[in-house]
């Protein structure tokens, strides 16, 4: 047992900015993914899991996780996180697993396609899929989004699922799951995150409509919607630096959460105890009590 308030690291943090991607081994305190805490118990043993974004953050933890429960794991990523993926991929083999990288820039339509095919090429099959990259920019004032930041938004969000998605079902047999990252962001929208609040609400509504849709495949569908986690999306452009400074404490928790601290929900989504669970959105905020 321990107090939840006091496990991990408040606020005030130093300002670190980073060029985008970003990486999670130059933050400082340096982020959580369960690298030395999270025990599996075979929940996922055998399945065939692809992870978009991966290397760091809660994709990252979702993928120890994973791998600790028995899956093999795929993961994609920037070439420009290639050393982030490299650790993410030697954890997912110290479990005994098979980790497949898989860099690239999942803007593009046909290598979203590839990346689908690398995959199951791989593995050996695909029946766990999460679609958890994301691309987060501030900016005050819808003045400063251009075109074409807008559009690297919605394609890095939105678009990729969609193609990604599409591409999965095709190999994906009943009882797969596919597990979509939202945010907060989709309930109650920050000012200085337009685009990138639009699309988690775009997520949601894909995850709800998608899950009626492939059901009767025996295929499930859900979300989930984090709150202020500590993750490089945010010291790359994701949050100003004065708000890195407070980063979470805004929160009851008075702490941003981190990324080993949500691993459980996608652990649980993507196993069969949770059969009867589809069309739904998990959240975890801190106390903030959204969705």
């Amino acid at each position: 047992m321990f107090d939840p308030t006091k496990r991990y690291p408040k606020p005030p943090f130093d300002a670190q900015p980073q060029p985008w991607p970003g990486l999670a081994m130059r933050m400082h305190p340096k982020p959580d993914h369960g690298e030395q805490s999270y025990q599996g118990h075979g929940r996922l043993s055998g399945r065939k899991a692809l992870i978009t974004g991966g290397d760091s953050g809660i994709g990252r933890a979702a993928a120890i996780a994973f791998a600790r429960e028995g899956a093999d794991v795929a993961i994609n990523y920037l070439p420009a996180e290639e050393e982030d993926a490299r650790e993410v991929i030697e954890l997912i083999r110290a479990a005994g697993r098979k980790g497949v990288a898989l860099p690239g820039d999942i803007r593009d339509e046909g290598f979203c396609r590839s990346l689908v095919d690398k995959a199951v090429a791989g593995l050996g099959g695909l029946d766990l899929l999460v679609n958890n990259a994301g691309r987060q920019q501030s900016h005050d004032s819808i003045d400063e989004l251009t075109t074409e930041l807008f559009d690297w938004t919605l394609k890095t969000n939105l678009y990729a699922m969609f193609w990604i998605t599409k591409a999965a079902l095709a190999h994906m047999p009943a009882g797969a799951a596919i597990i979509n990252t939202a945010s907060v962001e989709a309930y109650s929208p920050d000012q200085n995150l337009l685009d990138y609040a639009t699309t988690k609400a775009g997520i949601v509504a894909f995850t709800k409509s998608l899950a009626k849709q492939v059901i009767s495949k025996g295929i499930r569908v859900n979300a989930v919607a984090p709150g202020p986690f500590w993750t490089p999306l945010q010291i790359s452009g994701g949050q100003t630096e004065e708000k890195v400074k407070q980063f979470g404490a805004n929160t009851p928790m008075e702490r941003p959460g981190q990324p080993a601290e949500i691993a459980h929900v996608y652990v649980d989504l993507a196993s069969s105890e949770a059969s009867y669970v589809t069309g739904q959105v998990f959240g975890a905020s801190g106390g903030k009590g959204e969705p």
